[in-house]
């Protein structure tokens, strides 16, 4: 089994790389082998993972733009089962370097061929807006992981980003599906929170999560550690959470057969 699971969502501030960080290392803990690649210019995935980006010789825009072999990117982290290939500000410039390219909705999709039978689950942390990196990402990957906070502006820009998948659908990866939608910034006492667990789950019916990511400041605080809230603060309630999303995730894909 190889699954590819991009994490994306062209509203900010939902928590998208901070799931995408979270769930890798939650996967690994599992014994899963799991390889994060980040996609965004800013490299927060990067960071989170604690790997220095002035310090990486190459990332997932050399993968991109075909000037090293994909192994060549590939970095092992200190978490267990974890590795990334690293993002960095060169990302910023990739979608014009790669306009002319002949087959650049797919470049991700053939680099990551060579490294999928070495992992069991590849995270995708895409930037937050919806161009070729994110286009490369919806054409490399088997599903899309949807994280939303739980605020009042939720569902905005969700139609937009469901166009765009099933326009990738259409064109370019015909066998993409929904993996799930993840409610974060949960706070369980506000009404607000209930109001908008309700309309998630009627825009998206049997594909919310039972595990939602709590508002806590032990989440927030981990990345300034470089270190996934799993090894940051094994016992708070956002580690707890995190690893409740890779069971589910583990489970949900015990079937999962490679196309």
């Amino acid at each position: 089994m190889s699954k590819v699971i991009a994490v994306a969502n062209q509203k900010g501030g939902v928590g998208k790389t901070t799931t995408a960080v979270n769930v890798t290392a939650a996967l690994g803990a599992q014994k899963k082998r799991v390889l994060l690649v980040d996609l965004d210019p800013q490299g927060n995935a990067t960071s989170g993972m604690g790997i220095v980006k002035k310090q990486t010789k190459r990332t997932s825009y050399h993968l991109l733009i075909g000037s090293a072999q994909p192994s060549e990117t590939v970095i092992h982290t200190p978490f267990q089962n974890v590795d990334i290939i690293p993002g960095g500000m060169e990302l910023a410039g990739a979608e014009i370097e790669m306009i002319d390219m002949e087959d650049r909705v797919y470049r991700l999709k053939k680099e990551l061929a060579f490294l999928k039978g070495d992992y069991d689950f590849v995270i995708i942390d895409c930037p937050p807006s919806l161009g070729l990196l994110t286009l490369n990402a919806f054409t490399g990957a088997d599903t899309l992981l949807v994280p939303i906070q739980c605020e009042y502006y939720a569902l905005e820009g969700l139609s937009q980003l469901m166009a765009t998948v099933r326009q990738v659908k259409h064109l370019y990866n015909s066998l993409i599906e929904l993996e799930g939608v993840l409610l974060t910034m949960y706070d369980g006492r506000l009404n607000l929170t209930m109001q908008v667990v309700n309309e998630v789950k009627k825009f998206f019916p049997q594909k919310v999560y039972k595990t939602v990511i709590p508002r806590t400041v032990r989440i927030s605080e981990a990345p300034s550690y470089g270190q996934p809230i799993l090894y940051y603060d094994r016992n708070s309630k956002g580690a707890q959470a995190y690893d409740d999303l890779a069971k589910e995730i583990i489970k949900a894909n015990k079937n999962f057969k490679e196309a």
